[in-house]
């Protein structure tokens, strides 16, 4: 891990740049978190967590997305956002070649009776977010305009907490069980940085925001967008069961309902993470062993 972790820590430190000004270079300017990614591409080669393969399927995702949303026609912009779409699921599912994520925890049991969890750090899934939420996610554009956004998401983060923790419970896929591992710190970090950002970027970010925009004539079309996110995202965790699927979907309406009435992606990251660290510190993570 030694070689690799230089790789993980300029792709998070690239994540966190993402709101930082360009950089000045002479007469032009480059984003800093573009840099930063490059230095991470870099060191996963020497690593051995990047193949050529893999970075060059993650050039092509980046000029999809800059494409999505630099191009004159809206038909164009159409095109590239599906060509997006298809090459960051297939990323973020870990279903293209090249990359090496080392295994950070193997089958660790967490709580009495839950089913043993293993962590990744996934750097396609993490290079993936940083590519969408860098060129297509609406972001803030000051620390001002973060503190109102908090305030605003607030009831909205404590409200999806306890719908979906609250059905979890009712259907038997966890119990309540407070800890506070050892693991804490490192699942919250790797889970914001290279999963939720990318989740998020993915059904908000991207599918939410041009569903939206694609069914604005019609009167519920922002509404309608929020509901197919939402059963996309339940449909994308249909894997963990059906169980799982439906609260996944439940949990994906905060998400989505958040990132609607704020259009930025800061209020559905930061429901997310809220939810997934409440979970893995006050309930069975992942799930009761006898709920599949």
């Amino acid at each position: 891990m030694t070689l690799q972790f230089p790789a993980f820590l300029f792709l998070a430190l690239a994540l966190c740049s993402v709101w930082a000004p360009p950089l000045p270079l002479g007469r032009r300017s480059a984003p800093l978190w573009l840099m930063l990614f490059v230095m991470a591409l870099a060191w996963g080669l020497v690593g051995g967590v990047l193949d050529p393969v893999a970075i060059s399927a993650l050039v092509v995702l980046a000029g999809a997305a800059y494409a999505c949303m630099a191009a004159p026609q809206r038909w164009l912009r159409a095109v590239y956002g599906v060509a997006a779409a298809g090459l960051a699921l297939a990323l973020a599912m870990h279903k293209l070649p090249g990359f090496h994520n080392p295994l950070l925890l193997d089958r660790v049991v967490l709580s009495p009776g839950a089913l043993p969890f293993s962590l990744y750090a996934n750097f396609d899934k993490g290079a993936v977010g940083l590519i969408l939420l860098a060129l297509l996610c609406q972001r803030v554009a000051s620390w001002g305009e973060l503190a109102g956004l908090l305030r605003r998401t607030a009831p909205q983060l404590v409200l999806t907490i306890a719908l979906t923790m609250g059905c979890a419970l009712a259907l038997g896929v966890v119990g309540i069980d407070f800890k506070l591992p050892a693991q804490t710190p490192l699942f919250i970090a790797l889970n914001l940085l290279f999963t939720v950002v990318a989740e998020e970027a993915f059904f908000r970010g991207l599918l939410q925001a041009r569903l939206a925009a694609a069914l604005a004539r019609f009167r519920w079309g922002a509404w309608l967008a929020v509901a197919l996110s939402a059963l996309l995202f339940g449909a994308a965790h249909l894997g963990g069961g059906l169980r799982y699927g439906i609260l996944a979907g439940i949990a994906g309406l905060g998400y989505a309902c958040a990132y609607q009435r704020t259009q930025r992606i800061e209020a559905a990251i930061m429901v997310h993470i809220a939810l997934n660290a409440v979970h893995f510190i006050c309930f069975t993570y992942p799930a009761r062993i006898d709920s599949v």
